[in-house]
């Protein structure tokens, strides 16, 4: 068999998977935020925490949850880094230094867990599994509540409640998040992966000398870093460490869990608004740019240019050969068109076009299908625009699921699309310009250009992954990419939670015969169009300068 077909046999297979996971999950997660039941552990929660579960929030108070929420999480995990070389189980490592401890607090309660450091060589126990650990799963039920609370304003009328945040996020984790992560770790350690708590050993010889590597609860972590679209790796090699995915089984099923939540949201996101095509129409537009992606991933890296390429069947370059190109491509776009952020290979190896293609997957703004949680949201703003624009072609007044889309939604979902761009290519041009940055580079001109935008793309867009030749390890990089992941995870929040507000505050309109249907293939065509135009215009000029250059050059 060609690695061409079993590329497709994969994606064929993965396809399948999903589609029979998709029902069940996307109904049980309706189920979940809709109940009005509580369980025993649930209130022992609210108790400790002193929260109210029956109490309905408007917009505001929901988001003072979040933020309030989120910046002790930040504080919590950037102390314990801070004080790692007192605690046990620290294998011998010291306490980490405030940068990085402050990069890597802002990653990980972004949902971005983006790392400057060498996890094998930098976090003892406690810090993985009490601090990193317990973050992929509150991150990612952060993401979910926001997205829920969005969907309840496209579902409710005549009142600005949009539900209670710490009820959503307690049931997030409970209820979702830890459940799958459960069967998850057993899939893994049963395809290899590893789950103890063993201290520093020697596993053999390497060019002459000893390799000393630690254990750790890699399997249990490695399942949350998936399904919650995190993407921190417990070692720096991350899904490509045969530790943590050992086969091209494993490989599939970690794929399989970065795309499941995202995708089950769309049913999720129907059931809520009482319209099942709606969340088809949804997950079509997704599906249509995530197959499309894979699909120019597979080709671009398969390409035969030269005899090392004919040699290797492809662009082998910072590939495993566990994987294969198509292993890896599948991967690198599942990884890219999510928040994950987890690597199976080096983008920085692939082709100027590859390279491109997993640039271009964040700056979309990862929503096809996105991260958990903030794909749907991202996906629901853009189905807005794309409302407004089918409006003004045909002169009606713009309207999504029953909601008018004035003056105040379209002002609240434009500037939520521009606060990424800004902060992508703002701090692009600040590190081009400085002298410092630019030491970090490890190439020059164009893959050197791409190194830095990758960056910043990966970081406030709350990805996490890297082109592997930028030293990120410095107080700049540190600071301002730490910056970006907080700035990019949370100031479009507070945009949407404002819209959620707004919406759920109107009185339904009737649908008439001039109402444009948004369950047709029609609109998921408008909707494709309306991303790709709008990510064509804001990052063609910073895309021509690094990997398209480089692509047409090679």
């Amino acid at each position: 068999m060609s690695p061409q077909a079993a590329g497709v046999l994969q994606l064929t297979a993965l396809i399948a998977a999903l589609a029979l996971a998709y029902r069940p999950l996307g109904d049980h997660m309706a189920k979940v935020y809709s109940s009005e039941k509580h369980y025993a552990p649930e209130k022992w929660i609210y108790k400790a925490i002193g929260a109210d579960p029956a109490a309905e929030m408007r917009w505001p108070a929901y988001l003072r949850g979040v933020l309030a929420f989120s910046a002790v999480s930040v504080l919590f995990l950037y102390l314990l880094q801070r004080i790692q070389g007192s605690l046990p189980g620290s294998l011998g490592f010291s306490s980490i230094d405030p940068d990085q401890a402050f990069n890597t607090a802002a990653s990980f309660v972004a949902n971005t867990n983006w790392q400057s450091y060498y996890g094998e060589q930098a976090m003892g126990h406690v810090v993985q599994t009490g601090g990193l650990a317990v973050q992929n799963f509150l991150s990612a039920a952060v993401g979910m509540a926001v997205a829920v609370a969005l969907v309840r304003g496209f579902a409710r009328s005549r009142t600005g409640e949009l539900g209670n945040f710490w009820t959503d996020l307690v049931r997030g984790t409970v209820r979702i998040l830890l459940p799958i992560s459960v069967i998850g770790a057993l899939v893994l350690v049963a395809c290899g992966a590893i789950q103890n708590f063993s201290g520093i050993h020697q596993v053999g010889q390497f060019m002459g000398g000893t390799q000393e590597w630690n254990g750790g609860a890699v399997a249990s972590q490695e399942a949350i870093k998936e399904l919650g679209t995190n993407g921190g790796g417990y070692f720096n090699a991350n899904s490509a460490h045969p530790f943590e995915n050992p086969n091209p089984l494993s490989n599939l099923f970690e794929i399989f869990l970065i795309l499941l939540i995202p995708l089950a949201l769309t049913r999720t996101f129907g059931r809520m608004v009482g319209s099942l095509r709606q969340g088809y129409a949804i997950l079509g537009t997704m599906a249509v740019i995530w197959i499309g992606f894979t699909a120019l991933m597979m080709w671009t890296e398969f390409a035969h240019r030269g005899p090392a390429f004919e040699i290797a069947g492809g662009a082998m370059e910072g590939k495993e050969t566990r994987f294969g190109i198509a292993g890896s491509s599948i991967f690198a776009v599942a990884t890219t068109l999510t928040s994950t952020g987890a690597v199976n290979s080096f983008h920085s190896s692939y082709t100027g076009f590859g390279g491109g293609i997993t640039m271009l997957g964040m700056q979309l703004g990862e929503i096809a299908p996105g991260g958990v949680g903030s794909g749907l949201y991202g996906m629901l703003i853009m189905a807005v625009i794309a409302v407004f624009l089918a409006g003004l072609m045909v002169g009606r007044t713009p309207e999504y699921l029953g909601k008018k889309i004035g003056i105040r939604q379209i002002k609240l979902a434009a500037c939520y699309i521009l606060v990424t761009p800004a902060l992508v290519l703002g701090f692009t041009a600040v590190a081009m310009a400085l002298p410092t940055p630019a030491d970090s580079m490890t190439n020059s001109g164009a893959h050197g250009f791409s190194e830095i935008l990758y960056a910043y793309t990966s970081g406030a867009n709350n990805n996490g992954s890297a082109f592997a030749g930028l030293n990120a390890d410095t107080q700049w990089f540190n600071t301002t990419i730490g910056i970006a992941m907080l700035l990019g995870r949370f100031v479009p929040m507070v945009f949407v939670l404002a819209l959620a507000g707004s919406l759920a505050e109107q009185k339904p309109v009737p649908e008439t015969a001039g109402t444009l249907r948004t369950d047709k293939p029609l609109y998921a065509g408008l909707l494709v169009g309306t991303i790709l135009i709008i990510t064509g215009l804001t990052y063609f000029p910073a895309l021509a300068l690094g990997p398209l250059a480089e692509g047409l050059a090679s």
